[in-house]
């Protein structure tokens, strides 16, 4: 059994992995960290876990982490995280990290977007970009991985096979994103009190979020050349999900059976990415739970626009899903194991 501890648990994210990780048949979680719910039994948190796990919330101590587990999950506030995993990867122990720390590899994008100087650069030059479907070789034999963000989790899937197939113009493509509550965590804040949030629907950090530079930095990768983004997303009224729109100019006359043909050759062996047929549009109620990613393609020949819709449960996927994902890829796990299961319908 592969020893993991999970630090930052008692958050949405880490709750969840907690959930996935009961699941798995390889691993034991001998370990939890939480700074507010330091010393409470971890069913006392998430009583949808009770009878799962026999643990206390501990403080953080990177090295008694060290000790105990072969594998740290660090779902951290950002900022947060670069100390704590600097001092576990010196021990030798693998870390797949939630945060956005580690995720660009510019550390002077990462003070710029996060306001944060980056005080471990050595690390970061290590770190690998933890999105499997492009970096799987490069995740097998990380020590560190960067979880990315939900956002970008589907905007990249959404965009990354138009960019490898030259079927769009890179001048003009914009992504229209919808998260639900639970993308902004846990602790309490006015605008995601339900009264807030509920029937409503509004555009925030419009074109100034700081999941950008983490989209255009995978899409550049996949491009082999500079891409920029306008993206605007935007909360919705939902526990859980995320939507992308994506819209790009056609570079080629092609039709959506073309298009789509494309997409399933690119995604042909990923376990996690549904491709739609002609006319389908994913729903995020299809994928509440679950590992996959959906995705819809549609052409509006008028305006010579590629359409492409994708949609994730922005704790799985998003999250959680997709670093335990990486975890079984680094540890030579079969890569689907303890993440395939379907949606939760209705």
């Amino acid at each position: 059994m592969l020893k993991v501890a999970v630090a930052g648990a008692s958050g949405y994210t880490g709750g969840e992995l907690l959930r996935l990780l009961s699941l798995h048949p390889h691993v034991q979680v001998v370990a939890v960290t939480s700074e507010k719910s330091s010393g409470r039994p971890v069913a006392e948190i998430f009583q949808n876990l009770k009878g799962f796990f026999n643990l206390t919330l501990q403080p953080l101590a990177p090295q008694e982490l060290a000790d105990k587990a072969d594998l740290i999950f660090t779902a951290l506030p950002h900022g947060t995280s670069i100390g704590p995993v600097s001092e576990i990867v010196k021990t030798g122990k693998r870390v797949v990290d939630l945060s956005a720390d580690f995720r660009l590899r510019d550390p002077s994008l990462y003070q710029e977007w996060y306001g944060i100087e980056h005080t471990d650069k050595g690390l970061l030059e290590k770190a690998v970009y933890g999105l499997p479907e492009l970096y799987r070789e490069q995740i097998r034999g990380a020590v560190l991985v960067a979880n990315p963000g939900c956002y970008p989790t589907a905007s990249i899937l959404a965009l990354s096979p138009l960019l490898k197939s030259r079927l769009i113009l890179h001048e003009r493509i914009y992504i229209d994103a919808k998260s639900a509550v639970s993308g902004a965590g846990r602790a309490p804040s006015l605008p995601y009190h339900f009264p807030e949030a509920h029937e409503g629907l509004e555009a925030y950090k419009v074109g100034t979020h700081r999941h950008i530079p983490e989209i255009e930095q995978a899409l550049s990768d996949i491009s082999g050349e500079g891409i920029t983004v306008s993206f605007v997303p935007h909360l919705i009224p939902a526990n859980r999900g995320l939507l992308c729109t994506v819209y790009a100019p056609l570079a080629s006359s092609i039709e959506v059976d073309g298009v789509i043909t494309v997409y399933k050759k690119f995604y042909g062996n990923e376990p996690f990415v549904r491709v739609l047929d002609p006319g389908q549009q994913p729903n995020i109620r299809n994928v509440r739970g679950a590992n996959f990613c959906d995705i819809g393609i549609a052409i509006d020949r008028r305006n010579r626009c590629i359409i492409v819709t994708s949609a994730i449960d922005n704790l799985v996927k998003g999250a959680a899903g997709e670093a335990i994902q990486n975890m079984n890829i680094m540890m030579g796990f079969e890569e689907t194991t303890g993440l395939m299961q379907p949606g939760v319908f209705p």
